[in-house]
């Protein structure tokens, strides 16, 4: 009789218990159903968006895509930035000198045009100055044509040479950076995709454990009815019931989370309802390591840009070496002096000769030289050691992409015996051969196996897009090429 007495107490407790959760879950599950209801598609009025529609239209519209694209517009000026310039350079001249005894004074006004060609180095200049001399009233004038050409430092242009090989270099890296970082980005918005088709699957599990499971308590209190199933069996179901509808409230929740990002992400109108589409854009991907391996190793953009670095470094060593030589140039020219404006009636002179700077001890182009060297070095060693982690990293993420095509696999296999298991262990619960406790386990381990396999398919889709962007062929130069020109 205590006994008894007991048992009613608990499932009295029991209830009331549920009866309490229930009240709190209830005001709850009203806000998100209206979340739901409002950003999770149903069967009417939505528009299922593809990846590569989803792709094409994030960078149309992203403005991140085109700040990444915009940086490719300053790279066509580095090289005039970078370079000695070519130009015409005029320059004009006019100044009053004051003689205090005798007085007087001298007007001089000049007038010079010069140009260098970088290439060869080679200067050309002419010059033409005009003097008039209060006390004598007089006027003086002479014109001067010269060029001059270096013969150890910037012998003919070579440190020019260098420095803009060394530019050329720069450019080639930053424009293989901005494909990189354009492969980031669709990394990204791909692995954004991915997140919101799982969260979109896992929506769908989760409603359909809330669905059985809530078929399940409704049979479970048809059979109290009829004195079959004791009060805390439905209480048991009950608990089981309100776990899978806060479950779903979650992952509805977290669904709405990567909804928002993919509508920032495409620019989509908050009336508009979307949903996603199995994502099957990478699927026919095939990975053969030791081949793939030593593509990429021979031909990647990675690969160019390191070598391209190496060789950055060496154009760099040898343009400071040059700078340790002296500054010699050899200067040849033609003047003409003469009384009055005109030059034509003067003196005809014609020069050869030289000019030297030699900074002594050089003590900063010598620093310059020796950290060069040193930078070479390490650019060396950096780019011996990127290549093995980067062996390293891939042949990991090769060995998890087949783990996860196993995974996939044995969580198929799992569903089918554990939906088996279910679909046996409900006729045996029915006949009163298994305690429900032994039920609810068996279909929690079916629902547990769905989320698995859901996991899975998405981390190999992930798996497979990481591998494509380190060996650099999830985009190519005539992709993004093609993404510039939807863009402008």
């Amino acid at each position: 009789m205590h006994v008894q007495r007991y048992c009613k107490y608990e499932a009295e407790k029991s209830v009331r218990k549920i009866v309490k959760m229930s009240a709190i879950l209830v005001l709850l599950l009203v806000f998100t159903g209206i979340i739901a209801k409002s950003s999770y598609p149903g069967e009417e009025d939505v528009r299922m968006l593809s990846l590569d529609e989803f792709i094409r239209l994030a960078t149309l519209n992203d403005t991140n895509f085109e700040e990444i694209l915009i940086d490719e517009l300053k790279l066509k000026y580095r090289k005039a930035l970078g370079m000695p310039a070519g130009d015409l350079v005029m320059a004009l001249k006019s100044q009053y000198d004051f003689v205090f005894k005798p007085k007087g004074g001298d007007i001089e006004s000049s007038v010079s045009l010069s140009k260098l060609f970088p290439y060869s180095g080679t200067e050309i200049a002419a010059e033409y100055a005009s003097s008039f001399d209060k006390r004598t009233r007089k006027t003086r004038s002479d014109f001067t044509a010269y060029i001059s050409q270096p013969i150890a430092e910037n012998a003919f242009g070579r440190n020019t040479k260098l420095l803009d090989k060394i530019i050329g270099l720069e450019t080639d890296v930053a424009d293989f950076q901005i494909i990189e970082a354009y492969e980031d980005y669709l990394a990204s918005i791909v692995q954004l995709y991915y997140n919101w088709y799982s969260a979109y699957e896992n929506v769908n599990t989760a409603r359909n454990a809330y669905s059985e499971n809530s078929k399940l308590l409704e049979n479970i209190k048809e059979r109290q009815r009829h004195k079959i199933a004791l009060p805390v069996d439905v209480n048991k179901v009950s608990l089981q019931v309100l776990a899978k509808k806060e479950n779903l409230i979650i992952l509805e929740n977290k669904y709405v989370e990567y909804l928002n990002m993919v509508k920032e992400s495409i620019r989509c109108g908050d009336g508009e309802i979307i949903g996603p589409v199995r994502p099957d854009v990478y699927e026919g991907v095939t990975i053969d390591f030791k081949k793939d391996y030593e593509k990429f190793d021979k031909t990647s953009r990675t690969s160019e840009i390191l070598e391209m670095l190496e060789e950055k470094s060496s154009f760099e060593v040898d343009k400071y070496a040059d700078e340790l030589l002296p500054s010699l140039d050899i200067i040849g020219g033609y003047t003409v002096e003469g009384p009055g404006q005109l030059v034509d009636e003067g003196e005809h002179l014609a020069f050869i000769g030289g000019s030297l700077d030699w900074p002594l001890p050089g003590q900063v182009e010598r620093a310059r030289y020796e950290t060069s060297k040193v930078t070479l070095e390490k650019t060396k060693l950096s780019s011996e050691n990127i290549h093995l982690r980067l062996y390293t990293g891939l042949k990991n993420l090769n060995d998890q992409i087949k783990r996860e095509h196993e995974l996939i696999k044995l969580s198929e296999d799992k569903i089918v015996y554990a939906q088996s298991i279910v679909d046996e262990d409900k006729k045996n619960y029915s006949l009163g051969r298994l305690s429900l406790n032994d039920l609810i386990d068996e279909v929690n381990r079916l629902e547990e196996n769905k989320f698995n396999k859901i996991f899975h398919e998405i981390q190999m889709k992930r798996l497979i897009v990481e591998w494509l962007r380190l060996t650099d062929t999830l985009v190519t130069e005539k992709e993004i090429k093609r993404s510039e020109s939807r863009v402008q």
